[in-house]
């Protein structure tokens, strides 16, 4: 049976795609933070842990849990982001942007990254076309554009380490999605987010080189 691992799945995106991996015969590992979300992952039949991406001691610990797991795809879903505003950042929001986003990967990823290696998996984080360098253009969103940025730079350092023991690493953008970040007014559901993301896993052949993709699997530059 195969294993997804999918770290932050308390709703929208990530609650979808453990419902889809689910439903398609996936053993499923999921994590959330707050206990009445892991009770609902546990009831769809995931095996659900709690975890903050922003407690060390909590990431340490989820190592310690999935110690030998094998992960056909492993998904970083967690992320928030931060204020609406393009004004002057406050420290706090900044703080807590990068922490989530990027600080979490540098911490989670070395620890998921061996699982996967070990069935020559998928790694993906959930970032943004907004993170796109080459491709930006507009400066909007620029705290959440700056996190996005850096976790592709994360996931390529990840890539670097892990790409040739048989990691695929990739950066995915799940398209502009009808769900609390995105608003009601955004293109796609959920569910076909979800489904062009799966589609996309499992098109996406092997590379020791971290890949930056659309959820329908259409490259964008980094």
């Amino acid at each position: 049976m195969a294993t997804a691992l999918i770290i932050g799945a308390s709703r929208g995106i990530g609650l979808e795609l453990a419902r889809q991996y689910l439903a398609d015969g996936w053993r499923v590992i999921a994590t959330a933070r707050k206990p009445e979300d892991v009770d609902a992952l546990a009831e769809l039949g995931a095996e659900a842990h709690g975890l903050d991406v922003t407690n060390v001691e909590a990431v340490a610990g989820l190592g310690w849990k999935l110690d030998g797991e094998e992960l056909n795809v492993a998904i970083l879903n967690a992320g928030v982001y931060g204020p609406r505003h393009d004004g002057f950042p406050l420290q706090s929001d900044f703080d807590n942007v990068m922490h989530t986003n990027v600080l979490a990967a540098m911490r989670l990823l070395p620890i998921i990254a061996p699982m996967v290696c070990a069935v020559r998996g998928k790694l993906a984080v959930v970032s943004s076309k907004m993170g796109s360098l080459s491709e930006r253009g507009n400066p909007s969103g620029s705290l959440y554009r700056a996190s996005k940025a850096a976790l592709n730079s994360v996931l390529i350092d990840t890539a670097l380490s892990f790409g040739k023991q048989g990691a695929t690493c990739v950066a995915l953008h799940p398209g502009w999605v009808r769900t609390d970040m995105g608003g009601g007014e955004a293109d796609l559901s959920v569910e076909e987010s979800a489904a062009g993301i799966r589609a996309t896993l499992a098109a996406l052949p092997a590379s020791d080189r971290a890949v930056y993709r659309n959820y329908d699997g259409t490259s964008i530059g980094w």
